[in-house]
């Protein structure tokens, strides 16, 4: 680990924690709740155990999983390639966005393990305003969430001159 760039371990590190910590509450979320149980928790906020045979939203839920499943593989991996190729043009200086693009990554991860497991994503958290209700999400889902609003912020942050770099020109000035 110590041939890496710091982009890429603070990348790995925090890919590794999001992995761990998602794989772990979902753990727990099967073994202390029974399918479709609620646990109110404020007003607004639950815990409510479902499984998602979609992507984000339930998308392609209805597809048959001999398509759904290599699918979904295929799209995580090519998210995976098309991460460490923009954590190549990140500034060693942006370490956040690093962090960010972590984030994405050991979420895509989290999720992924599931589908291999179960051929669904194990979803609990529950937020709703009166009839208004968001569709349930885990760890995986907040830290991609997360991960990319802090990229996209970083993107308009940083403006067309730091993004017309791209990744090679980032790299080569990089250098720890």
């Amino acid at each position: 680990m110590r041939s890496l760039d710091a982009r890429y371990r603070l990348a790995l590190v925090v890919a590794v924690t999001v992995l761990v910590a998602d794989q772990m509450t979902k753990m727990v979320v099967e073994r202390v709740m029974m399918l479709h149980e609620t646990i109110p928790v404020t007003s607004f906020f639950a815990f409510t155990y479902v499984r998602n045979t979609g992507a984000a939203f339930g998308v392609l839920a209805a597809a048959p999983s001999a398509v759904r499943l290599p699918l979904f593989f295929a799209v995580t991996l090519l998210a995976a390639a098309a991460l460490v190729s923009l954590l190549r043009g990140v500034r060693a200086e942006h370490r956040w966005v690093a962090a960010a693009l972590g984030g994405v990554l050991g979420g895509a991860a989290g999720n992924l393990v599931c589908r291999v497991r179960y051929g669904e994503v194990i979803d609990f958290f529950d937020l709703h305003w009166g009839a208004l209700h968001w569709p349930a999400f885990n760890v995986a889902d907040a830290a991609i969430t997360v991960g990319v609003a802090l990229f996209l912020l970083h993107s308009l942050v940083s403006g067309p001159a730091d993004a017309a770099r791209g990744p090679a020109a980032a790299a080569s000035t990089t250098r720890p």
